[in-house]
């Protein structure tokens, strides 16, 4: 049985992301070479490269317990390892959040971290930081039986006082309905981890497959990351329904409240499992598939989506006709139908978002070397012209030409003045940019709001709080967007000036705008607004501490968001002045070399002939660097821009 159509074009799509690597690479090698490289431009590739090396694709798999999650990532991902990896059975298996991903820089293993961590503030970003914090259980990949073993360490749960479920936020005395079960005796069964990551070497993993394995409204209501980070952040979200419970009110729960409200539902579908129970040996094939199509129709309609967007699908058979090579099997399973639209949602639409920010970048990386090139040529073909115009000329012709490119210098160092000055005045505005986004300002909004909320035990303080950092924070990234302008109004200015006094080349400043990160910020406010602020009308302590993780939680995501933009900000700036120092510093030797010249033919110390033989051979140099150039960017633009590699390939 050939490989599934998303493994197929994940594979695609690996290559494709490699072979672009290979050809920055060269051009990257090639600047080196020809000694055309400087730091701001090495370390603006670096950056690209690292950025394309380290691209995951995430997929994130949401369900109410017992609908089939974990067989159906089985059945799509693992299959090829013809068993079962991740454990299912009946009723609840996967019991904590699960990351299914590989890092090559630690062996096969689980780590997991406690559920007791949950009576603190931390994040478990801030404890993947701790290593120490965790549990980890080592993985024999080459044993089948020591794997599954393991793998069942995510399914361990464990009895604990009810005053210990509550403060750990996984029991809720007043909504008994969406909490952990309360045993006889009084205590609370609950999950023994509140996290587990899953390091294991599989093909899709090992080239940056992420599976986020979330177990229902329980984990999503009571771990904020998963509200604010996890699902925002995942390329694609399977919501999966089961054909034998139907749509419950908790399902709905999840879909309004965590993935059919965010901006786009693009990558976002709805799996149907289970339609095997709907298999009749009495009923007709065409009387089957009826009963089936109606229960998508009626997913679909309490969902509020089209109902091309359900996908009716048996994962348990998918999973046997895969392990069984029976194709015949897999057909009737409807699995092939749901990956070729994950393949479609995900593949695509993440080749998209990575070949636009990488053309972006690498369109001004290689114009900047283009019109540095060209600037070169332009200026070799004037001295050579200046040379060629004195054969046969006297000592007083040579002496004005002389005069003349010394006049030509000493106005062009004039206006270095001007570029000096200008430099100035863009190291206050980057400076002034630095203040409004820099992490000492955000640190002190953050410090403010958290100690707000700790000197207040009362919702309105606590929501006050939480409103001020969120003014803060906007109202600063809203002053950096308009400083933002400011300098790209200042720096096209300073680029015309100088193409147009002295023949520097006219140069496309690379756009840029603090917009997303804005965004982001209001995404961020409303998230709270519907999870936070309408989730509690009088706190009692235990909420109060939930309410802090949802705080700490919220204050990661704001820094990880000030973070990337401090970074955006850094390089955009460094690509608007580089390529002005780079045409300035060019212009400057080549002015100086033909005055040089001339001087040296004035002083009979160089004969003409040499001089312009010499000067023909560097301007050989700068065609072939061009040509050169044109080639390798030929390469990687031709790459970037194959829209339909993907889909054709399939």
């Amino acid at each position: 049985m050939n490989a599934s159509s998303l493994a197929a074009e994940f594979q695609v799509y690996s290559q494709w992301r490699s072979h672009l690597i290979e050809h920055i690479g060269s051009y990257r090698q090639w600047l080196n070479r020809e000694d055309l490289n400087d730091s701001q431009r090495d370390l603006r590739l670096q950056q690209v490269l690292n950025r394309l090396t380290e691209d995951k694709l995430h997929v994130a798999f949401i369900a109410e317990f017992s609908r089939g999650k974990s067989e159906l990532i089985n059945a799509i991902f693992l299959s090829d390892l013809k068993q079962r990896l991740l454990p299912s059975s009946a009723g609840r298996t996967t019991m904590c959040p699960t990351e299914l991903l590989y890092d090559q820089d630690k062996g096969p293993r689980i780590a997991l971290l406690p559920i007791e961590t949950r009576a603190t503030s931390a994040t478990v970003s801030e404890y993947k930081n701790y290593p120490e914090e965790w549990q980890n259980i080592a993985m024999d990949v080459n044993d089948a039986a020591t794997v599954v073993k393991a793998m069942q360490e995510v399914c361990r749960v464990k009895s604990v006082p009810m005053e210990d479920a509550i403060r750990y936020g996984l029991y809720n005395p007043d909504d008994p309905e969406q909490s952990f079960s309360k045993n006889a005796d009084g205590s609370v069964t609950i999950p023994m981890w509140r996290h587990a990551i899953i390091n294991y070497p599989h093909p899709l993993l090992e080239k940056g497959l992420v599976v986020y394995d979330t177990p229902g409204l329980n984990a999503i209501g009571v771990e904020p990351e998963l509200t604010f980070n996890l699902l925002p952040n995942a390329h694609a979200i399977i919501f999966v329904l089961s054909a034998d419970a139907g749509v419950t009110k908790s399902d709905i729960d999840v879909w309004r409240s965590h993935i059919h409200h965010r901006g786009t539902q693009r990558g976002r579908l709805v799996a149907l499992n289970k339609i095997d129970g709907l298999w009749d040996n009495i009923k007709s094939e065409a009387q089957i598939n009826a009963e089936i199509d109606n229960q998508v129709r009626h997913c679909a309609n309490l969902l509020g989506i089209p109902g091309s967007q359900v996908y009716p699908v048996s994962a348990q058979k998918g999973l046997l006709a895969k392990i069984q090579d029976d194709d015949a099997l897999l057909e009737r399973s409807r699995l092939g139908i749901l990956e070729q639209a994950l393949s479609e949602e995900l593949i695509a639409a993440k080749q998209t978002i990575v070949r636009d920010q990488t053309q972006s970048e690498m369109a001004d990386l290689l114009q900047s070397s283009r019109q540095l090139l060209a600037s070169r040529e332009r200026n070799l073909e004037e001295q050579l012209d200046d040379l060629k115009g004195l054969r046969g000329k006297n000592q007083d012709v040579v002496e004005h030409i002389m005069s003349k490119i010394a006049h030509d210098k000493q106005a062009f160092e004039r206006g270095l003045q001007q570029f000096q000055a200008l430099r100035s005045v863009f190291s206050q505005h980057s400076i002034k940019l630095f203040n409004l986004i820099g992490m000492d300002t955000l640190k002190a909004e953050i410090d403010k709001a958290r100690d707000g909320m700790e000197r207040s035990r009362f919702t309105k303080g606590i929501r006050e709080a939480m409103s001020s950092l969120f003014a803060g924070v906007s109202g600063n990234m809203n002053q950096a967007a308009a400083q933002v302008e400011e300098i790209n109004k200042m720096m096209m200015a300073m680029y015309r000036k100088l193409s147009a006094e002295h023949g520097l080349s006219h140069y496309s400043m690379p756009s840029f705008a603090l917009l997303r990160y804005q965004k982001e910020l209001t995404r961020l406010e409303q998230a709270y607004q519907q999870q936070i602020n309408t989730m509690f009308t009088m706190l009692t302590t235990e909420q109060h501490t939930l309410t802090a993780r949802f705080f700490e939680t919220i204050a990661s995501r704001i820094v990880h968001v000030y973070q990337i933009t401090n970074r955006e900000v850094e390089g955009w700036l460094k690509a608007i002045m580089s390529p002005m120092e780079s045409q300035v510093r060019e212009h400057q030797i080549q002015l100086r070399r033909r005055l040089e010249s001339v001087k040296r033919i004035h002083k009979a110390t160089d004969t003409l002939e040499d001089r312009i033989s010499e000067l023909e051979q560097m301007q050989a140099d700068a065609t072939r660097q061009i040509k050169e150039l044109e080639r390798l960017n030929g390469l990687i633009m031709d790459k970037l821009s194959a829209d339909e590699q993907i889909e054709r390939a399939a």
